[in-house]
């Protein structure tokens, strides 16, 4: 019954929108069977006034004060892009509305947010209002001391508040506390919100504003939050305002990445431009990315997109050996399973890579996973949750004992913390996780949106998909299965990391890749296949074609209802790095 109601869906909604079955399947599938509702989805766009925000007007209020009184005024980011881009959109406003702007970014040795050094350090230098971006929704007691020291404080973040729901005594522009209809804004985001409010009360038009969708646009990608609602709404019309980018800067950044402004599309944000702005804060300071994003000067930019370039290749080779030592060490487990939630620590890892070590760990793993890197008596953690099921941040309150200090949300977070209390605190972890997460949460599961025909995979249908992107988290890549697919003429593409191959049905071929899988696939050729694929344009030598992309695979007779098989392997390090020490806490 679940299947005829499930068809009878599709064939209304292909009827009703004139889209084609592939597109209609992926639609009711992913709980849009109503062709209004289907129809809101593909037009992706969702907005809302930055009077949604609850006390909105009273920020204003305060920042205008100190514009009249011409008052020096800080605007506090983060080392991070969203952090970074949000600093950028505050301060470029501040000043066309000729405000006395500086700003402070951390740097990481002093650890995310707001601290009372920084707070002390700020009132010495005379700042009047401190503006907070990406960060300070916890920093109660920091908040405090700088309204005791004279300060106004104007609090703009999206990380979630303290778990005692405690906040800081001044006025806040958060979507999540202040009601806002898109809670899940990034801070880049609430910046460009915040600007939009300031402007109109200043009697310019917002409008004048939507040049600052390109880092909106880029951080709401970077910070990797939901891609529903407003936020799809802003990558979709920030990706063409970042094409067209009048910043220097920004022009710089896509030259050094290789990034074709005119194919500009999120995976470019994500996996070209947004590593290299991260690689200022990871690998030295981010102020070197701030001043990219906020130069007029041509050749500045491209001297500054050089040396980002470079950091982002030594993060590189960083994380390669960090996840090297990481992954050798749970080998050294032995052939026990491993535990719902893995801590692990080393001297010497780089505090700015762990975190990327930490996601690939926890995505290869489908587990929480935190790294510390250890400092004599200290330690610098952070952990990705790996899991949709698993909320890292609950995790961390539950072993707050254990902790100095730590932040984040339920995806991913930061702690400090003492070598001593590094075994109770794994061990406090792996029992949380224990109590959370079922065995059969930690299986990677393969969402299959439609099954398609070889007769189907062809460019048309390729470009329709595009329309229910940008594609990020909570709006996955559409994942098809092919019906009746084997695969041919197998042969290695990038010295051996990828494979490149032909996927063949009743209805036709196609060609096909399969990213980090080595030079094998999972299954044997000609033998029949239970496959799921992303269906995309390649664009080479000026000639477009429709490309399979493997996700999952595994021969068809060994298939018993069970999840797919996990993702081609990812490429392990090519050489092995000199013995550290190395602990695996669980």
């Amino acid at each position: 019954d679940g299947v005829c109601s499930t068809a009878i869906l599709v064939r209304a909604l292909r009827e009703r929108l004139h889209v084609s079955d592939p597109l209609a399947q992926v639609l009711v599938r992913r709980g849009m069977p109503e062709p209004e509702q289907a129809r809101a989805f593909l037009a992706a766009d969702e907005t809302h006034s930055p009077r949604a925000f609850a006390g909105i007007a009273h920020a204003v209020q305060t920042i205008a004060r100190h514009l009249d009184a011409a008052s020096p005024i800080t605007v506090h980011g983060d080392y991070d892009v969203d952090g970074v881009c949000s600093t950028a959109i505050l301060v470029r406003a501040l000043r066309e509305l000729g405000a006395r702007v500086d700003w402070h970014l951390p740097e990481r040795a002093e650890g995310y947010g707001l601290s009372e050094h920084t707070v002390r350090r700020l009132h010495a230098r005379g700042t009047r209002l401190l503006i907070t971006a990406d960060c300070a929704i916890s920093a109660v007691a920091e908040v405090a001391l700088a309204r005791a020291l004279g300060m106004d404080v104007l609090v703009s973040d999206h990380h979630t508040p303290r778990a005692d729901g405690v906040l800081p005594d001044a006025p806040i522009i958060h979507p999540g506390v202040c009601r806002y209809p898109c809670a899940e804004l990034c801070a880049a985001a609430v910046a460009h919100k915040l600007t939009q409010a300031l402007w109109h009360a200043r009697g310019r038009h917002p409008g004048e504003l939507d040049r600052d969708l390109d880092l909106v646009a880029l951080a709401t990608v970077a910070d990797v939050v939901p891609l529903r609602g407003e936020n799809r709404t802003l990558v979709r019309r920030g990706l063409p305002a970042l094409a067209a980018s009048a910043r220097p800067g920004l022009r710089a950044l896509m030259s050094v990445a290789r990034v074709d402004p005119a194919r500009l599309d999120e995976r470019a944000l994500g996996f070209a431009l947004a590593p290299r702005l991260n690689a200022a804060g990871r690998m030295g300071r981010a102020d070197t990315a701030l001043e990219l994003l906020l130069t007029g000067d041509r050749m500045r930019a491209a001297q500054i997109a050089q040396e980002l370039d470079r950091a982002n290749r030594e993060r590189r080779e960083a994380e390669r050996r960090i996840r090297f030592q990481a992954e050798a060490q749970l080998a050294s487990h032995g052939g026990r399973e491993l535990p719902r939630a893995l801590v692990l620590a080393g001297e010497g890892w780089h505090a700015g890579v762990i975190g990327i070590v930490a996601s690939r760990i926890a995505e290869h793993h489908h587990r929480p996973t935190i790294l510390i890197a250890l400092d004599g008596q200290r330690g610098r953690g952070s952990g990705r949750a790996g899991c949709e099921a698993y909320d890292l941040l609950a995790g961390l309150h539950a072993c707050a004992e254990h902790l100095t200090r730590y932040g984040g949300h339920r995806a991913a977070a930061g702690l400090e913390i003492e070598r001593e209390r590094l075994p109770a605190f794994a061990q406090a972890l792996r029992r949380h996780a224990a109590r959370a997460l079922d065995p059969g949460e930690l299986i990677p599961r393969e969402r299959v949106d439609a099954l398609v025909q070889g007769a189907d995979l062809h460019i048309a249908l390729a470009q329709e998909l595009r329309a229910l992107g940008p594609f990020g988290h909570a709006n996955p890549t559409v994942s098809l299965m092919v019906e009746g697919s084997t695969f041919a003429d197998v042969r290695p593409m990038g010295e051996g990391r990828h494979a490149r191959f032909t996927v063949h049905t009743p209805g036709g071929r196609a060609r096909a890749v399969a990213f980090n899988s080595g030079a094998t696939l999972p299954v044997a050729e000609g033998e029949p296949a239970l496959a799921t694929f992303a269906l995309e344009v390649n664009e080479w030598n000026g000639i477009s074609e429709p490309r399979l992309v493997l996700r999952r695979a595994c021969p068809a007779h060994e298939h018993t209802g069970e999840p797919l098989p996990a993702k081609p392997p990812a490429e392990q390090p090519a050489e092995r790095a000199a013995p550290q020490e190395l602990a695996l806490f669980a």
